[in-house]
Order: structure tokens, then sequence, then C-alpha cells
């Protein structure tokens, strides 16, 4: 059994575990990350990356079923799943060897096997049921990350009814699939699955698909989808499910009760923490709904403990965990300058069109008392929009009607999610209507709708 110690110990490999592991090698601590599956987390082995390799697939095979508008003819489109699914577990794999390697790189020691806090400052590892190491430590971050929900009553078995891991490699593409949750996991394999012709369903207990964005942008989306043959119950709850050769799905809505059946159920209902088994409880340390109650700078009520990404509440994004790794860590070193701020928080899904926001919604804003300025700019008149075939869409802008300062900004087609950062960017700055309306963008470019939207909503857009 080996005796370690470390000035920070990381426990989980994920997006902010990783992260937060390679912040302190940088400020020159020494380093321990505790992991027991592959490095990289559900983000980069599960999620993130793999996802967006099997939705870059349908996105090139739906391209070429319209090439001839860009007159390019072929003969015999057709496609090999079983590649699909191989390519995108090889970008995982290699992402996950990347992480391997700026692991040596920051002489970050990777100890293999779970966690338990077995106090405010000593961890113990165990694997296959044996202790293998004892680790004493000054600073422990927490990074143990998520696993799917289920509804209740609802068993995942991973075989008819399915989460998204098992949706990312399936051997074989099912005819039919049920998604029972229409948040953005659940909105984008819908779309990977529908390019391919599976005949998808999805069920959504709140009232609309995408429940947490703009409610405007969502209309435009759920149109979208239907319009490409996906079926869309909103408003719609799980009364139970029933498995044999196929999944049946029994649901109600105002109209009543009804079933639906398919090959599959893929369940995209949410996430829970993983805080089972880590000594939280012993240490005194609290959780909130399911996750572990955490300050602005990632810190538990526990002194010197942190929790970082999806195992410290929503919201659940790769990307926030990895800022509230590099936050937690700057805090411990005594050099945070700010906490996390959690009304600037990039929001994307990378179904076709894709979806990109950031800040207030229209109805949030409202909400909060603000008098507003709403300013839209469709896709369909730029001039690059046209060009490359992608028109379906819109930027929008809310603004603080009496200061002009931007509240909050909806973006819905092709390249959203790319474009959002500017406006991200903006919002931190505090930006105004003026300074976006009056910043030169590049002509011809899908962001000049953000120049015009902002002008719009001040009745000043030049091209609308």
């Amino acid at each position: 059994m080996a005796e370690r110690q470390y000035d920070v110990t990381v426990i989980g490999g994920g997006p902010g575990g990783y992260v937060a592991a390679i912040r302190a090698a940088q400020l020159g601590m020494k380093v321990g990350l505790i992991e027991r599956e592959k490095l990289g987390g559900v983000c980069l082995n599960w999620g993130c990356i793999p996802s967006k390799a099997l939705l870059k697939s349908a996105e090139l095979y739906n391209a070429f079923k319209k090439s001839q508008e860009f007159g390019i003819t072929h003969t015999g489109l057709s496609y090999d799943f079983p590649k699909i699914i191989a390519r995108s577990r090889s970008i995982a794999d290699r992402v996950s060897k990347g992480v391997e390697y700026l692991m040596r790189k920051n002489k970050i020691e990777v100890v293999s096997g779970t966690a338990k806090l077995t106090g405010r400052n000593s961890i113990e590892v165990t694997k296959e049921s044996k202790v293998t190491d004892t680790i004493k430590t000054k600073n422990i971050i927490i990074a143990t990350g998520g696993r799917p929900r289920s509804v209740p009553g609802v068993t995942i078995d991973r075989k008819k009814i399915i989460t998204s891991s098992e949706a990312m490699a399936l051997s074989e593409q099912p005819k039919s699939l049920i998604i029972i949750g229409g948040g953005a996991i659940g909105v984008e394999f819908a779309y990977f699955y529908n390019s391919f012709g599976t005949k998808v369903t999805i069920i959504e207990m709140l009232s609309s698909i995408l429940p947490i964005e703009d409610k405007e942008i969502t209309k435009i989306l759920d149109a979208s989808l239907k319009k490409s043959g996906i079926d869309i119950l909103t408003s719609t709850k799980v009364e139970g499910v029933k498995v044999g050769d196929s999944v049946t799905v029994m649901v109600s809505d105002k109209d009543g009760k009804k079933d639906v059946v398919a090959d599959r159920g893929l369940m995209a209902v949410g996430v829970q923490a993983n805080v089972e088994n880590l000594g939280l409880e012993a240490l005194g340390i609290k959780l909130e709904r399911g996750f572990i109650a955490v300050n602005e700078f990632g810190k538990t009520s526990v002194d010197g403990i942190y929790a970082v990404g999806d195992v410290a509440g929503p919201p659940l994004l790769a990307h926030v965990a990895s800022h509230e790794g590099i936050v937690s860590v700057d805090h411990i070193a005594g050099k945070a300058k700010h906490g996390i701020d959690k009304t600037n928080i990039p929001s994307c899904t990378y179904c076709q069109p894709q979806v990109a926001s950031v800040g207030l919604t229209e109805e949030a804003a409202i909400a909060k008392g603000y008098k507003i300025k709403v300013g839209r700019f469709p896709f369909r008149p730029l001039g690059k929009a046209m060009a490359s075939g992608e028109t379906e869409g819109i930027v929008k802008l809310i603004f603080d009607e009496k200061i002009g300062e931007l509240l909050g900004a909806h973006i819905i087609g092709s390249e959203a999610t790319e474009m959002i950062a500017e406006l991200g960017i903006a919002k931190t700055l505090e930006t105004t209507w003026e300074e976006l309306f009056n910043t030169m963008h590049a002509h011809p470019t899908l962001s000049e709708a953000v120049m015009e939207a902002a002008g719009q909503a001040f009745d000043v857009a030049i091209n609308i």
C-alpha cells in the first residue's frame, strides 16, 4: 500500500478535475488526481466530444442530401452506421490520451481507484475492494461528476432503456426511438438518429423542448425538428414503461392517456450527482438538492475542501466545470479575483439548427423587472447565409431600455455555438447596443446578424 502526500488532491479526472489539477500544478503545487475509470470523465469519453463527432456525421449526411442545390450531383448516397460509431469512439480515445499526456507534462500523479474521504486532510483509495493508497493532503477538490437520472418507476437496463452512453455506441441502428426528456442531450440525439432515418419521438414534461432557453427560440427549433419528421410531445408526463421486444411508454397530457411504442427508449431527463460513498456525511459536508453545496469559489462547508462540476450542481456543463476548477484552485492559492458568475454562462445545443445563449431570456428579464428592448435579425437576408445555404435562424438580443446594456443573447441557426462567444465577451464587458452596433463586423459573415440585431432593437438596423 502506497502512502502519498499532496498540496492538492483532485478526485475525478473529468473536465472539472483535470483542469483543476493542471492549474494547481501551474501554480507550483504538488498535485495528485484520483480516477477510477478513464481520464476525461463523461464529457470526453461519453458526452461532449464523441457526441459532437456523431452530430458532424449527421450534418455531413444531410448536406449531401441537398448537394444538388450547390451544383453537385452524386449517386448511391449511403452511410455505414458502425463506422460512424467507430469514428466517434476513436476520437474519444484520442482525447482521453491527450489528457494523459497533459498529466505527465504537468507532473501530476494519477492514482487509479475509488476515493473516499477519511478526514479533513486524508483520503483512502481502493481498487478491487482493496485499499491501495492512503493520501495526506492540504486541500481536496471533489470532481466526481454525475450520472443519468431516471423517472420514477423506470429502470435503466442499458439494453432497451438506455442512457446517452449506450446511445452513442449502439452496434445496430434502431428503427424507432423514444427519447424521454427534451433538454440538450435529448434534442441532440433526436437530431442524430432522425438524420439517418430512425423514427424519433421526444417526450418532454414541460411546455417546451430546451425548457431553459428563450421561448421564441424554442418555438423555432420545435417547428424545425417537426418539419424534419421528429414527433415532439410537450406538456406530457410519463406514467410508466413496459419493456419486451419493444419499449412502450405510457404517457398522459391534457387530452388523456396513450401509449408510444419504439425499439428502444433513451432516458435523457437529467443528471444526479455522484456523492455516494465519498465520506461526505462523516465530515459534515452539506448537500443541497442532492448536490454538494458550494460558494462562488467552489468551497464546501468544510475548510480546505472544494467541489466543482456536476457534483456541485447546475448548470451541468463541461465548460462550467473547467472554469470552476480554475477558480477553486486560484482561491486555494489566494489568487482568485472573482467567483463564478452564473449570469454569464453560455449554453449550447449542437443539433441543426444549433441553439446558443448567454444571459437572461426575454421572459426572465421581464420577471426581474427590467424594461427591455429586444432586437432581432434573421439569417435569411445575410449574404453569407444565402451563399452557404444556411438561412434558417435568428439572432435575438435583450437590452436594458434605460442604459442600453446587453442582458441576454439568443441564437438559433448555423454556427450559433461559435457565434455566442462574441456575446459572452460583450456581456462580461457590460456592452451596450450602441457598442455592438458600432463594432465593425466583417462582411460577409453570419455574425453581421449580431450587429444588425443590436441596431434593430433601437430602430437603426440597416438591412431589414
